[in-house]
């Protein structure tokens, strides 16, 4: 009986990190699984982002992505960014103001027309990614894996408008598992330099990601967790070959590195949940806007920042493995 139960424990312990490779226990965050050689997963995710400080505003941020096993430590993947957007904004907020064909006074403090709104689901662009397993969780004192991903985006998220970017990420996830994989931390650092031009401007954005979580498994296959998401950017954009001289520029160039002045940041929290079978798994989350805000050209009252950011955001991925 003895050799059967230590023979079940060494199974399961061996097994374990197989099974949730590639499960996002959160809606931002990963962990630092990479994907079993030669294998395969089909991943899905939409973000619902809700709600702005006027009008209404909804846009579906949905990915498919396929992740594929290199080796034992290095994962490819490869996602499509298809955009949804539905808003009507009702002041003069970041972009979407003249993309919903509405105009605002002179001064900018108000709207004349706030315009017919926007309704549109579009192809925004793509992105490639590879992740590097340096430290496992489940066999080192704690995990740490680092990613590069390439962006390329004709779209912008936030209005939808026609663009020209590309962006380049570094990304470092780590974690730590207490009570057999039970309790799970994780952290990841996502640092991100996109060069973006539409008419007349011209941005050289450096942007930094840094969202948390911690997950507990309360029942077989079910966890339960929460989340902490941080974003923020720093650019002083050139219109019409001018830059503000009141804010200092971002520039990423070899010969000419600098972070420029922080032009919005944007803090969320909230609860997520996750259940696993043994080849799919499903999660779900909403986070929520707990502080934010930005230069004197960003859109921020309240202790919130509304250009770059909205008051909720609702996740949904399902993950298949094959």
């Amino acid at each position: 009986m003895k050799t059967k139960l230590l023979a079940s424990a060494i199974a399961a312990a061996v097994v374990a990190p197989s099974a949730m490779a590639g499960e996002n226990l959160w809606i931002y965050t990963k962990g630092t699984d990479t994907r079993p050689q030669g294998s395969y997963e089909f991943k899905v995710t939409d973000i619902w982002r809700k709600g702005k400080n006027s009008g209404n505003y909804d846009f579906h941020d949905i990915r498919p992505e396929v992740e594929y096993g290199i080796t034992d430590k290095l994962s490819i993947s490869v996602e499509a960014m298809i955009f949804d957007h539905d808003y009507r904004v009702t002041d003069c907020m970041g972009p979407m103001i003249e993309t919903q064909g509405g105009t605002c006074t002179e001064d900018e403090e108000g709207v004349e027309d706030p315009g017919p709104g926007f309704n549109d689901t579009q192809f925004g662009g793509y992105e490639i990614g590879l992740k590097y397993n340096i430290l496992s969780p489940y066999k080192d004192a704690f995990g740490l894996s680092l990613g590069l991903g390439y962006e390329r985006r004709d779209k912008y998220r936030l209005d939808g408008a026609d663009i020209d970017q590309d962006s380049f990420t570094f990304t470092t996830y780590l974690q730590k598992d207490y009570l057999d994989d039970t309790l799970v931390f994780a952290l990841n650092t996502k640092a991100e330099f996109e060069r973006r031009k539409s008419p007349g401007v011209l941005e050289e954005e450096i942007a930094f990601d840094v969202s948390a979580g911690v997950s507990y498994r309360v029942a077989p296959n079910w966890f339960v967790g929460l989340e902490f998401r941080h974003q923020s950017d720093y650019l002083n954009p050139e219109e019409d070959g001018e830059f503000d001289p009141t804010l200092k520029r971002s520039s990423f160039d070899l010969s000419d590195f600098r972070l420029g002045t922080q032009h919005q940041n944007g803090n969320y929290l909230g609860p997520t949940i996750h259940y696993a079978q043994k080849r799919w798994w499903v999660t779900a989350g909403a986070l929520w806007q707990i502080a934010g805000g930005g230069s004197w050209h960003s859109f921020s009252n309240n202790n919130r920042n509304w250009d770059e950011h909205e008051r909720v955001h609702i996740g949904f991925i399902y993950g298949y493995e094959f």
